[in-house]
C-alpha cells in the first residue's frame, strides 16, 4: 500500500482549514484515511504557533514506513527543522510571464532611448559651448581690431 501524508480540506466557503493525514495514496484528497497528524489554518499569521500543528513522532513514524510527504507537508517540515531541505527544480518558476517580458523589453528599449536623447543632448551642449566660445573668440578680436582703428581718429581729433 502506498502512503502519503498530506493535507485534506476542511472549512467552510472561503475560509480553509486543512488536516495533516496519512492516508492511502489511492484515496481521494478528502476521503478515507489511516491516520490525523495535525492541521493546518492557513488564515492564521504566520509567525503564529497554532498555524501549523503536527505530532511529528507520529509523522517520524509514518516517514520511516515509507509514507511519502506531500511538497506542502515537506515544507513544514522543513520548518519545523525536522527534515532537510531539499533542492527544488522548476525553472520555469521564476521566470517572468510573457507580459513581464514585454514590460521589461519597453523599458530597456525607453532606458535606451533616454540615454541616446541624454548624449544628444550632452553633444549639443558641447556644440554650443564651442560655438559660443568661438563667437566670443571672434568678439575678442573684433574688439582688439576696432579700438586699433578708432585710436588713431581719436588722436585725430585731439589734434584738431
Amino acid at each position: 500500500m502506498a502512503m502519503k501524508i498530506r493535507l485534506a480540506r476542511g472549512g467552510s466557503k472561503k475560509r480553509p482549514f486543512y488536516g495533516i493525514f496519512a492516508a492511502d495514496s489511492r484515496m481521494p484528497r478528502d476521503g478515507r484515511f489511516i491516520e490525523k497528524l495535525g492541521t493546518y489554518n492557513p488564515l492564521l499569521p504566520k509567525d503564529s504557533e497554532d498555524r501549523v500543528k503536527m505530532n511529528v513522532e507520529r509523522i517520524q513514524y509514518w516517514l520511516d514506513q515509507g509514507a511519502q510527504p506531500s511538497d506542502r507537508i515537506a515544507r513544514f517540515l522543513e520548518a519545523a527543522g525536522h527534515s532537510e531541505k531539499k533542492e527544488r527544480s522548476n525553472p520555469q518558476k521564476g521566470e517572468p510571464g510573457t507580459k513581464a517580458k514585454e514590460r521589461l523589453e519597453e523599458k530597456a528599449e525607453k532606458e535606451a532611448a533616454r540615454k541616446e536623447a541624454e548624449k544628444e543632448a550632452k553633444e549639443a551642449a558641447k556644440a554650443e559651448k564651442e560655438a559660443a566660445k568661438a563667437a566670443e573668440a571672434e568678439a575678442e578680436a573684433a574688439a582688439e581690431e576696432a579700438p586699433a582703428e578708432e585710436a588713431p581718429a581719436e588722436e585725430e581729433k585731439a589734434e584738431e
